[in-house]
């Protein structure tokens, strides 16, 4: 019976690269992130919607959302959020089931890599969930690097997030992401093979 296993982390923890990895192990996965892009892609009621919502300045010039421009206006006032979330959820939750459904009747264990899982309260909606762990001190110091942020704007990201701590005694299983990317995929493959998805032959590096 194939499962739905939930993906999460914190901002800069790392899940992207576990979702990498995952579909290289033969796991389908459906993207919260792609589904929101695609909710408000060009020529869409979703992006319509948030134009009477944000105005005029939340389209570019090519017709897409200003990205930049929504993002900074949401950090800002939390009401309007709110009400980004109000026009996106429903979107992305037909988008995502339906890819689920479909990878599902094809008998494929599913990833639904989901950023906001336990934000979003949707972790009932999965078999079990897995968390990138990674401390709060690295998720800083790397979305400074990766962002170009100050401490300040990254903690503040960090910060506007359930703690990855508290995260992490939610979670089903974590694979920790504290150090390199050879450890990480180290991790994430013990976990498959304790779990029964990969076998221990498979071709891994070897670990000291």
């Amino acid at each position: 019976m194939p499962k739905v296993i939930g993906l999460t982390g914190g901002i800069a923890s790392g899940k992207s690269t576990v979702s990498e990895l995952l579909t290289a192990h033969g796991f389908k996965v459906v993207d919260a992130d792609v589904a929101a892009r695609q909710a408000v892609a060009k020529g869409t009621k979703g992006l319509e919607q948030v134009k009477a919502v944000f105005g005029e300045a939340a389209i570019d010039k090519d017709g897409n959302m200003d990205r930049a421009y929504v993002g900074d206006v949401i950090f800002n006032h939390p009401e309007k959020r709110l009400e980004l979330n109000e026009i996106v959820h429903p979107i992305v939750h037909d988008i995502m089931q339906q890819e689920k459904e479909d990878y599902l009747k094809q008998g494929f264990n599913v990833i639904m890599d989901i950023p906001l899982l336990f934000e979003n309260e949707l972790q009932d909606t999965v078999d079990e969930v897995w968390l990138v762990y990674t401390s709060e001190s690295i998720q800083i110091e790397r979305l400074m690097e990766r962002n170009d942020l100050s401490m300040e704007d990254a903690k503040a990201r960090v910060y506007s997030q359930i703690s990855i701590d508290k995260k992490r005694r939610m979670a089903d299983h974590e694979i920790d992401n504290r150090d390199t990317k050879l450890e990480l995929k180290q991790n994430l493959e013990q976990l498959l093979v304790e779990e029964g998805y990969i076998d221990n032959d498979t071709d891994t590096e070897e670990v000291e």
